[in-house]
Order: C-alpha cells, then structure tokens, then sequence
C-alpha cells in the first residue's frame, strides 16, 4: 500500500496553520509538505516546509515530482474585502492556481484535490437558509471565483474523473492566526480586543447576521470529508457546510459575558457591509449531513469561552 504525501499550498494562513498540524497529526509530519509564497512564520515548527509561488506551474510541478505528491490541498486565495482593492489580480492568482493544481493533478492522476470555497458564492438572491442547489450570484471578485472554481472542480471530476472535494466555509474563527482581510473577520478580531481589554471597532453594522464556524469544527469537516469513502460523495463541486450564525452584537454580548469591562462601538465600513449584506444569513447544510455525517459541536457559547481561554493563555506566555 503506498504512503500517501500531501501538498498544503497556501499553509500560511489561517486555514493553513492548523488545517497543516492536523493533517501532520492524522498522517506523520514527513508525510505533509507545507507551501506559501512567503517563508514560514515560525521555522522553529516541526513542518516540512517550503516557498512556493502556485502562480509557477514549473515550480508546482517540480514540488510534486521532488515528494511523489498523492493529494494536494489548494488553500491559497485573496479573501472578499482584500479581493475588491485589486479584482483583476484576485481572479488571476485565484483562478490560474486552480487550473494548474487541476492540470497537474489529472496528469500525474493524483488520488484526491481538496478546494475550499465560501458563503461568497451566495447572493441577494440565494434564499434563506441557503440550499444546496439553489440561485448563485455572487457581487465580488472573490466569490466569482470561488463559483467558477466550483465549476471547474466539478467539471474535471464529470470529464476526467478526478476526485475533487470542496466545502463552502462560513465565516472562520480561529486563535491560532490574526485576521486575514475577509469580511467575517471581525469575529477574530474582537478576540484579541477583548482579552486585551482594548475598545473594538466594529466594522459591520450590529444586526448583520451571517454563518460563522469555529475553526476545530471547520478543521474536522475538512478531514472527515477527505477520509469519507468515494462512493458516499455526491457532490464535487462544493458542499454547503453549516454550524452556527449570529451577529456583532450577539457576539459582544456572548464576549461581555465573559469579560464584562469589554466595550464595542460601530465604524461601518461601506464596502464589507455591502459584501455582508450580498450573503445568505444561514446556511442548509442537510446533503453534507447525510453523504457523510457532517455535525457541528461548538455553538456560540462553547466557542466564545474556548477562543477567549485560548488568547488568554498566549498572552500570558508572552508576559
């Protein structure tokens, strides 16, 4: 039986920093080599890491040959709010690195390709709760891409064969990276405010519901969708995936809760609150349900205490 080796390409972020570690832990580490375009943030980690530009197919091809490369999990993006300062740019690192993990993957027949997409593929249209199969319209450039790489996904899966497998995200909460320019990132930004005991500004308005999931819920949905056997995936372009929804002010009042000196005010920034405003508040989330048992576990409660525990005890080390 042959070992399986996997490619992380844009391990650096957010999603990239702890879906590496778990995929280190499920595996060994030897066996999952991480990628960025930007040197890894702390050499001192036990990753086998490397720099790599997925806009340099040459490059790519090369890291996939060098390590007999069986699965590769293609992460790198520019999110909604940071993807309107430069739309052409956004669809080009967006889309071309697609194509050419998907080329590569069907040359060299790959076993699997995991592709994340988003809640930005929804629109004003979408109903609510968002359905699986339902109207896709999405207002930025970053969702335009995600639907077209849902489709391209979907595509080499039907024509090729290629197991491809993706989620819609909502919104993501983690401890372990600062925010990285979504829309949704002010649910990791008051975070940091808050245990810092700093006022935060909110740049979504208060009553701006939208789907969020802690980041150990998203990590295991990533995973048991990868491990799930091939004949209980249905879909290959990209499953809705739900957990919970709340808005600004719930969450502050969740965060309050805890840390009850801390203070919230609103600066609504014009362009995420449209971008917000363009997406379904909630999401049905029952196809990935039955495929492949697909279960949240944290709610807001449990996630507002695990975040503002876990923040608490990295500044105290660095005290």
């Amino acid at each position: 039986m042959k070992e399986e080796k996997i490619l992380v390409i844009g391990a650096n972020g957010q999603l990239g920093t702890e879906l590496t570690k778990a995929l280190q832990t499920a595996y060994k580490p030897s066996q999952v080599i991480a990628t960025d375009i930007r040197p890894q943030s702390n050499p001192d980690a036990d990753t086998c890491f490397e720099v790599l530009d997925v806009l340099d197919k040459e490059a790519l091809t090369q890291t996939v040959r060098k390590h007999k490369i069986t699965q590769i999990y293609h992460l790198a993006a520019i999110l909604s709010a940071k993807g309107e300062e430069n739309p052409i740019l956004t669809w080009d690192i967006n889309m071309k690195s697609l194509l050419h993990v998907l080329e590569l993957a069907r040359e060299r027949q790959l076993d699997k390709v995991y592709y994340p997409s988003s809640i930005a593929v929804y629109g004003t249209k979408t109903p609510i709760p968002a359905p699986q199969w339902t109207v896709l319209n999405p207002s930025t450039v970053y969702g335009i891409s995600k639907l077209a790489g849902e489709k391209w996904c979907d595509y080499y899966f039907q024509k090729y064969g290629l197991d491809v497998r993706s989620l819609r995200y909502p919104g993501l909460i983690s401890h372990s990276a600062p925010p990285g320019g979504g829309t949704t990132d002010y649910a990791v930004d008051i975070f940091h405010k808050a245990v810092r005991q700093e006022p935060f500004a909110c740049f979504l308005s208060e009553n701006t519901r939208l789907p969020m999931m802690y980041m150990p819920d998203a990590i295991r949905a990533t995973l048991e969708l990868m491990h799930a056997p091939a004949e209980k995936i249905t879909i290959h372009s990209s499953y809705n995936l739900g957990a919970i929804d709340f808005t600004p002010a719930e969450i502050a009042q969740a965060v309050k809760a805890l840390i009850p000196e801390f203070e919230m005010h609103y600066q609504v920034n014009p362009l995420k609150q449209a971008i917000a405003d363009s997406w379904a508040d909630a999401i049905d989330d029952q196809v990935a349900r039955q495929d492949w048992g697909w279960k949240p576990e944290y709610d807001l409660k449990s996630m507002v205490a695990d975040m503002i525990a876990n923040l608490k005890a990295k500044i105290a080390l660095q005290a």
